[in-house]
């Protein structure tokens, strides 16, 4: 039998405040109670409280504010809505960016996607197809699947509504808020279904970036294939 793993208190705190928001206690976008308040709640010192709240901030599950306080992050906000898309223009311009959708539709999860979901082959999932324009120009042909038991609701006529804005509509029409993702980028040849959805020539380059998203707790809760077109584009990531 193997020893306990000891774990920092910090951690067990951060433990602590992260059951929190799933629980629900502190929704997004909502102030989290003072280091003060924690450090009671919590019978800890104010310092492992800060301590804590540094990794769930560096982590951008919550969002310090200046002279205000600290906040649960949130998929609205300017500085986190679009910090999973890494695709920027390679002379550097801001771009218009708007979506286009194609179909949205249940089906069965396949073994692949089911187990990166953590589900089982053949569940209920709904999938998702759109077009991400960039200024216009069809950029991204991305594939969403969403476990449907704990998607209820999403619909072609609520995914329209928020605007494409797929992260925003997962916390405000449910609540669930994705923290992190993990990807796998490869490189593949555009067939002709793909070619013809970014009006390209059949094998055209394209960079394949599959993701999995996740929520509190480590769950896995989003795949999602983006298929995008980077002549004149590359995909930018801040190391630290």
């Amino acid at each position: 039998m193997g020893s306990p793993i000891f774990q920092p208190l910090y951690q067990q705190i951060k433990a602590l405040i992260t059951q929190s928001l799933i629980s629900g206690e502190w929704g997004p976008g909502a102030a989290i109670p003072s280091e003060m308040e924690l450090a009671a709640r919590f019978g800890v010192s104010q310092g492992t409280v800060r301590k804590a709240i540094d990794e769930l901030a560096a982590e951008n599950i919550v969002v310090r504010r200046q002279g205000k306080g600290t906040y649960v992050a949130t998929h609205s906000e300017e500085t986190v809505k679009l910090r999973f898309l890494r695709l920027v223009a390679a002379d550097g311009s801001k771009e218009l960016l708007d979506n286009k959708l194609l179909s949205c539709e249940r089906a069965k999860a396949p073994s692949n996607i089911a187990r990166m979901l953590d589900i089982k082959t053949g569940s209920a999932v709904i999938e998702i197809k759109r077009l991400l324009l960039f200024s216009g120009k069809p950029q991204i042909l991305d594939r969403i699947v969403l476990p449907a038991a704990a998607f209820k609701g999403v619909n072609a006529e609520r995914i329209e509504a928020f605007n494409g804005s797929m992260y925003r509509m997962y916390e405000t029409l449910l609540g669930i808020h994705m923290v992190r993702s993990e990807e796998r980028l490869t490189a593949v040849a555009a067939d002709a279904e793909i070619a013809a959805a970014l009006n390209l020539k059949s094998g055209t380059p394209l960079l394949s970036i599959e993701r999995v998203s996740f929520t509190y707790g480590d769950k896995p809760m989003e795949w999602r294939l983006g298929l995008c077109l980077t002549d004149d584009h590359y995909y930018l990531n801040h190391l630290e």
